[in-house]
């Protein structure tokens, strides 16, 4: 319990960075010409898809897993959810925060709507939120850590492309944090699909 809570605050810690610097892609193609001190117009093109993609990932995370705060029975699949939604609502604030300068800066997280995220999932985020949606109260749990597992296998495989290819040393040393963070996660992952088997 103690190691979960712990692996969870250092991956929030660690995740932020890569997806503060996916806003400033997001911002560097839309007001490069700002006089805002943002560099990330020297960003390159593995840097740009690397941050796009893990936050695409993310997005898919937080609302799965806001729906199996509502739906998970086992105690430890409703356990990491609350984690999941905590760190990808945190990360989620940072994002539209680094996106918009004008935004106060503040110590409380504000997590965006159920209207937001879902307009913002992708074609396989919705599938799943579909899925999950409709399934039994019986085979919920089952389904929600499977999608969390691939999901994780999605973002470990997003961060090892980026270590092949990426040139930026800071975002490089984030993302070898980052890959060991989500490693742990699978493991948890799948020790809980282990005892959902035996259930």
């Amino acid at each position: 319990m103690d190691r979960r809570r712990a692996l969870t605050a250092v991956a929030a810690a660690v995740s932020m960075p890569i997806f503060a610097f996916s806003a400033f892609a997001q911002n560097a193609s839309s007001s490069v010409s700002e006089k805002s001190g943002n560099t990330a117009a020297a960003m390159g093109e593995a840097e740009a898809k690397h941050a796009a993609d893990t936050s695409t990932a993310g997005l898919m995370s937080l609302e799965t897993s806001r729906i199996a705060l509502k739906k998970a029975q086992n105690p430890k699949v409703k356990e990491f959810a609350q984690f999941e939604v905590a760190e990808q609502e945190t990360i989620a604030d940072v994002l539209k925060s680094m996106r918009d300068q004008s935004t106060p800066a503040s110590g409380q997280v504000k997590a965006p709507s159920a209207e937001v995220t879902q307009t913002n999932l992708d074609a396989k985020g919705k599938q799943m939120v579909e899925k999950l949606q409709k399934a039994e109260a019986g085979a919920f749990d089952r389904e929600y850590v499977q999608g969390q597992i691939q999901g994780h296998q999605q973002l470990l495989q997003i961060q090892e492309t980026y270590l092949k290819s990426g040139k930026d040393r800071e975002n490089l040393n984030v993302t070898k944090l980052m890959r060991g963070q989500i490693k742990e996660h699978l493991a948890l992952l799948q020790d809980i699909e282990k005892q959902l088997g035996r259930g």
